[in-house]
C-alpha cells in the first residue's frame, strides 16, 4: 500500500496520493510525478550505515564518486514494489556505463528481508547488477525512514498461529549527485526515461 506523507524542504511542500490497498489498485490512477528539482550544494543526503544482501556495509559516504537512487522498499510486496522496482531498473538499462547509479533499496520491512526472500525478489523482478538492498532492523531502519520522510505504517495480524506484518509506506525515489547531495526526488507512480534524465544531468 502507498501511503500518504508530505516531504517538506527548501519551501516545497511535497504531496504523495494515497492507494486504498496493498492487493488492489488506487482509486484514482495518478499522472507520473515529473520530478522535484534541487541545485547541487542546497540539500545533503543525510548518510546511514546499513548491510546489503550479501552482508556488506552499505553507506552513501562509500558510493561517493557515482550517481545513487535511493529508494524505499518493501521485499514482499506484490503490488506498487515490483512495479517500482521494474522502472528504477529500466532506468539503469537507458544510461551508459559509466553513468549507471547505483540503487539502493532500503527496506521498510525489517520482518521479511531473508536472503531466500531477495533472492527470489533479484530473480522475479528481474533487478539489474546495480541494484543493492540496504537492510537492518527495525530501529536502524526507522531512522533511515525518518531522514528521508518516509512514512511508514505497520499493521500487525495473526494467520493460523503466522504473525504477519502488512506494512504500508511512501513510495519514492531520490537522485543523489557524486558528492553526496540531494538533486531530485520522484513520487510513484514515476516514469524510467525522467528518473534516467534526472541522473544523467548530474553524472
Amino acid at each position: 500500500m502507498i501511503l500518504g506523507a508530505v516531504a517538506v524542504g527548501a519551501g516545497i511542500g511535497i504531496g504523495i496520493a494515497v492507494a486504498e490497498d496493498s492487493d488492489g489498485p488506487s482509486a484514482k490512477a495518478a499522472p507520473a510525478d515529473p520530478g522535484t528539482f534541487w541545485a547541487a550544494g542546497a540539500r545533503k543526503a543525510p548518510d546511514f550505515a546499513l548491510r546489503d544482501q550479501s552482508g556488506r556495509e552499505i553507506s552513501l559516504r562509500s558510493l561517493r564518486g557515482r550517481p545513487v537512487v535511493i529508494t524505499f522498499i518493501d521485499p514482499v510486496c506484490r503490488s506498487h514494489c515490483p512495479l517500482e522496482a521494474k522502472v528504477l531498473s529500466d532506468a539503469a538499462t537507458r544510461l551508459p556505463a559509466g553513468s549507471k547509479p547505483t540503487i539502493v533499496a532500503v527496506s521498510v520491512n525489517p520482518w521479511s528481508q531473508s536472503r531466500a526472500i531477495l533472492r527470489e525478489d533479484a530473480e522475479k523482478w528481474k533487478l539489474v547488477p546495480q541494484w543493492r538492498w540496504a537492510l537492518g532492523d527495525h530501529k536502524r531502519l526507522a531512522q533511515v525512514w525518518r531522514q528521508y520522510a518516509i512514512g511508514v505504517q505497520v499493521r500487525t495480524k495473526t494467520l493460523d498461529g503466522v504473525t504477519v506484518h502488512d506494512v504500508g509506506h511512501t513510495e519514492g525515489a531520490y537522485v543523489v549527485d557524486r558528492d553526496g547531495w540531494q538533486r531530485a526526488l520522484f513520487l510513484w507512480p514515476y516514469r524510467a526515461e525522467d528518473l534516467a534524465a534526472a541522473v544523467r544531468r548530474v553524472s
